[in-house]
């Protein structure tokens, strides 16, 4: 079993946005007692897969840790674990939560690879969105992380916003490129269930772009970014060359990763595979790591055919797709062999390029119908 990633969550934010279903709490800082608890978790992880290879801080917001907190679970994962001498460290970072000193901080911490939420540059789209920051302080972050000496930015943008037209999107595409990140991810806003604005969208106060309106936003993107060097190399992700996200390819790949924190998910490659949770509880988190009880639980033990179904579902979300001759290794036949009603139904949509099988970039936008049939 090779272990050589790991997560670390981080479920504090200042304010939580009105789209956001994912697990936080609110705080002005991350408690010292979390970060203790994550060191006690830390320390309960088997070691059998090495030194780490990509070290993943997610939420919540992250930026919330003080680089002091940062330097402390590192030693502490490079302690455990050892660390890999290219090992990539990344930390998502809201703009609003940093200034040049702290952002050097984590540089110095050994952090290489910094995200910022961006969202938008526009501040209208900002206030509809809850987000926190201006878009004053998200270029202002871009420019302090580059004199902190971060060679290694991303940013995520969101596109199918309330009333935006495609050429507003344009706009707040554009001017994100002038900030030359090496890695954008672009998002469609979507309403989750239970967040604020699945209220809004029932009452008729929030109105989202049609899906020819989306798809066109999502087209015209790929055009414009591919134009400007960058690579289309999962569905809402695009990198210059060789800054691909190399932790979130671990996921993309099926590869196993450890993670640690309140409502964080792991992947074992035991048997077909399992997935192990943390529940999205702070207090049972911390009850568990005082007892010296494990706080995950499996969730998932996948048999073949499961595990078949998810290496597709999560291979075709990248233009490398899944490799059929890894397929074969892995699970004693070929993909069309397996799944030959899928392919068929797919028809030139999903094809194998030499060795591989791939979804163009159109299918991307079809892609939860197409993916159906594997499932």
């Amino acid at each position: 079993m090779t272990m050589s990633s790991l997560y670390i969550h981080i479920p504090f934010c200042r304010s939580k946005c009105p789209y956001c279903d994912f697990f936080s709490v609110p705080a002005e800082a991350v408690p010292a007692a979390y970060v203790e608890l994550l060191l006690a978790h830390l320390r309960r992880l088997p070691r059998e897969g090495g030194a780490l290879e990509t070290i993943f801080f997610g939420g919540g917001t992250p930026s919330l840790l003080s680089p002091t907190q940062v330097v402390v679970l590192l030693d502490g994962a490079a302690a455990h674990f050892g660390l890999a001498p290219r090992a990539e460290v990344s930390l998502e970072a809201n703009p609003g939560t940093v200034s040049v000193d702290r952002l050097a901080g984590y540089r110095r911490a050994g952090v290489n690879r910094i995200n910022f939420g961006i969202q938008s540059l526009h501040g209208e789209n900002l206030r509809r969105l809850g987000r926190s920051h201006s878009a004053a302080e998200a270029r202002t972050a871009l420019e302090n992380a580059r004199c902190a000496g971060f060679e290694n930015v991303g940013v995520d943008l969101m596109f199918a916003l309330p009333d935006q037209s495609t050429s507003a999107f344009l706009r707040d595409l554009e001017e994100t490129l002038d900030l030359a990140p090496e890695h954008l991810s672009l998002y469609g806003l979507s309403v989750e269930e239970g967040t604020p604005f699945q209220g809004l969208q029932q009452s008729g106060a929030l109105r989202l772009p049609d899906e020819e309106v989306y798809a066109e936003n999502f087209l015209a993107a790929d055009r414009l970014l591919t134009e400007r060097g960058y690579r289309h190399y999962e569905i809402s992700n695009y990198a210059r060359p060789g800054r691909e996200c190399r932790h979130n390819l671990v996921y993309w790949r099926r590869r196993p990763c450890l993670a640690i924190g309140a409502g964080a998910h792991s992947f074992f490659d035991r048997g077909w595979g399992e997935r192990w949770a943390v529940s999205q509880d702070l207090s049972g988190y911390g009850a568990d790591i005082a007892a010296g009880r494990d706080p995950a639980k499996l969730v998932e033990r996948f048999d073949r055919r499961g595990a078949m179904a998810e290496t597709l579902y999560l291979g075709l979300r990248t233009a490398e797709g899944v490799e059929e001759e890894a397929f074969v290794r892995r699970f004693g036949c070929g993909v069309a062999e397996a799944f030959a009603e899928g392919v068929s139904r797919a028809g030139g949509r999903l094809r194998l390029e030499g060795k591989r099988w791939v979804l163009d970039r159109e299918s991307w936008l079809l892609y939860d119908t197409l993916i159906e049939p594997f499932l």
